[in-house]
């Protein structure tokens, strides 16, 4: 049943809101049966937990696996929420707000369509990425397409499903009110790093190999889509205060030291122990099976996190505040009661 922006807004009237989330240097190490070239490898972090994205019914028609945001992996400072989402024909995400942070629109297969208040529109395809700073008050759809007709570039309603990531990363107090921007890559435009013969990094944001990302991060971040042939070692640096994740899309990894290492699976996310101070790297090796996963690491704020549904600031008091902005159309939201996607 189609979500509208009226009775969404009726219902933040009535509660408080229910979540509508969508929601480096490397060195490299060569293994076959018969040899092994190694480098000087620098001490590894460990992985302290494996939490499996179970599917779960989300926005309208949408299936997502949570990765972080789910009980066990609340609120991943900077991170707010990961989520890998299916949406098939009808489905997707209609007309909702957003307030106080960032969303990060990955597409691993099939398009999506965003359309915003502002009057910003685009479809964005396999590969490509839109970063979202939702600043002071967004009112967007996020909608799957198809070329060649009716509701896509030509107008079709999806006729495949649209498979991607979004992340949701926490923006500082002195930014949760900048204007909202829109900062989006074609695959094209997405630079890749690759240390040796089957492997290949996509450095989205951050750096990796010396090769850096075009996007600005207001809160620093890593975010890296890594493929890996079977029999391949790749030690990913990242900066000794960041924390950090993977989440699993396909294959079998072994990671941290090479004595015990721990084995990550398929739709897994698969949290970075701290660096101690000293550990500035991670040791990923693949066996017999590939794998590809999304490296994901960012600078903590350690700010207070006051979350409701699409709203995150970092009080109570300013969570009210923005309850009241979108029921009245002001500070940030004034177009939010004029506006209608074409999705509704």
């Amino acid at each position: 049943m189609r979500v509208s922006l009226l009775s969404f807004r009726a219902a933040v009237s009535a509660t408080l809101l229910l979540s509508l989330s969508l929601t480096a240097t490397l060195t490299t190490t060569v293994s076959a049966d018969a040899f092994t070239t190694e480098p000087v490898l620098h001490l590894s972090r460990t992985i302290t937990r494996a939490v499996l994205s179970e599917e779960q019914a989300e926005g309208q028609g949408a299936r997502v696996r949570r990765s972080i945001g789910r009980p066990e992996l609340r609120n991943h400072d900077p991170f707010l929420m990961l989520d890998e989402f299916l949406v098939g024909k009808n489905g997707g995400f209609p007309d909702h707000p957003h307030r106080g942070f960032e969303t990060v629109t990955y597409m691993l297969e099939g398009q999506f369509r965003h359309e915003d208040f502002a009057g910003h529109s685009g479809v964005i395809g396999p590969g490509d990425v839109q970063w979202m700073t939702a600043g002071r008050g967004i009112v967007h759809s996020e909608m799957p397409v198809f070329p060649g007709g009716e509701g896509g570039e030509g107008g079709e309603k999806a006729l495949t499903k649209a498979h991607g990531l979004q992340l949701w990363i926490n923006l500082p107090k002195e930014h949760k009110m900048c204007d909202p921007q829109y900062q989006e890559l074609l695959d094209s435009q997405i630079p890749r790093s690759e240390p040796q013969s089957g492997v290949t990094i996509k450095v989205i944001a951050g750096e990796s190999h010396g090769v850096q990302s075009k996007v600005y991060t207001r809160t620093p971040t890593l975010f890296l889509d890594i493929t890996m042939e079977p029999h391949k070692v790749v030690e990913q640096n990242l900066p000794l205060s960041y924390t950090g994740f993977i989440y699993m899309l396909s294959g079998k990894t072994y990671l941290g030291e090479k004595e015990e290492p721990f084995v990550g699976e398929a739709h897994h996310t698969l949290t970075l122990s701290s660096s101690d101070g000293v550990k500035e790297a991670v040791r990923i090796e693949t066996k017999e099976e590939g794998a590809r996963f999304v490296f994901i690491a960012g600078q903590p704020l350690n700010e207070p996190i006051v979350q409701h549904g699409p709203f995150v600031m970092n009080t109570h008091e300013e969570i009210y505040e923005t309850f009241f902005d979108f029921r009245n159309a002001v500070n940030g939201f004034e177009r939010a009661n004029q506006w209608r996607s074409s999705a509704n």
